[in-house]
């Protein structure tokens, strides 16, 4: 995709992040470990604490209406691409 539809970013880091659920059977269908997702290295990557080798973090760009206006490039605060 265009550059205009992402930017390229490092997430913000969280505090004390844990997992609570791991889907090991999609992990699996995902070629990914699931003991590696799991252990304390493998959370600090899902919280988005530290990028995983390889990774490229991006978020979304969109344009559209925002109080009235047409803004042609808003943010996608809600989430962030961690890796490909």
């Amino acid at each position: 995709m265009p550059e205009r539809f992402y930017s390229r970013l490092v997430p913000t880091p969280v505090t004390a992040p844990r997992l609570i659920k791991l889907n090991a059977q999609l992990a699996l269908i995902l070629g990914l470990a699931p003991d590696a997702l799991a252990s304390p290295e493998g959370v600090q990557i899902l919280a988005g604490n530290r990028v995983a080798e390889g990774s490229d973090p991006l978020a979304l760009a969109y344009a559209g209406h925002q109080f009235g206006h047409f803004v042609p490039q808003l943010g996608d605060g809600r989430a962030i691409l961690l890796g490909k």
